[in-house]
């Protein structure tokens, strides 16, 4: 039986051309924690080629859901990965849909002003 709820409708997202955060003494960042781990670059990676659900990364990582929440919620935090969308499960459950949030990182060492966004 088909579901009434879309499944995996197409997301309009378009992530800012580039972020550029300048790591200072003066004001840390966490951001380059966030990107040490290898879980959150391989996100990253999945999410480059398109948004999907924590699920979808989930599977495509392979790693447990969990891991990938925790994660997704840190590049969240760190501005990196937004949720864009929300799509329904077959049995109707919401789920987050995350895109990248920017298409280029730039990080600046010195204490030349804090993160921008273009």
């Amino acid at each position: 039986m088909a579901s009434a709820f879309p499944h995996h409708p197409a997301v309009e997202h378009a992530p800012r051309k580039q972020t550029a955060v300048v790591v200072d003494r003066d004001e840390p960042t966490d951001l380059l924690q966030v990107l040490s781990s290898d879980t959150a670059q391989e996100i990253l990676g999945v999410l480059r080629d398109e948004p999907g659900t924590a699920s979808d990364v989930a599977g495509a990582v392979g790693k447990s859901l969990q891991n990938v929440s925790y994660h997704l919620d840190r590049l969240c935090d760190a501005e990196l990965v937004t949720p864009v969308d929300t799509w329904y499960s077959e049995k109707g459950k919401e789920m987050t849909v995350y895109a990248l949030a920017t298409e280029e990182l730039v990080v600046r060492f010195g204490d030349s002003g804090t993160r921008t966004d273009e």
